[in-house]
């Protein structure tokens, strides 16, 4: 189960497991985003390619516009999996 909350500075925060389940809710939400925004992913436990993928085509829009997600906070096994897959690369990681 995904929940997510906007925070009253804007930051997107990402609780508990984002997989292909939680696309759909993530892709709504992920798609109203214009501009730089901070993602918080401190109580995220799991990412999967299908959660990837939903930032990743969030990531690849806004920086068409100059603007760019911001991931904080992974835990070292998301933080790895960002790594592997390049999104190191591509991804402001803090």
């Amino acid at each position: 189960m995904l929940r997510i909350s906007v925070e009253s500075n804007g930051e997107i925060c990402l609780k508990g497991r984002f997989d292909a389940t939680q696309v759909q809710e993530a892709t709504e939400m992920f798609d109203r985003v214009l501009t730089t925004t901070v993602v918080d992913f401190g109580e995220l436990e799991y990412i999967s390619s299908a959660g990837l993928s939903v930032l990743l085509k969030t990531q690849k829009r806004l920086m068409h516009d100059g603007h760019e997600l911001i991931i904080k906070n992974p835990n070292k096994h998301i933080r790895e999996i960002f790594k592997y897959a390049g999104f190191d690369l591509l991804f402001k990681i803090e």
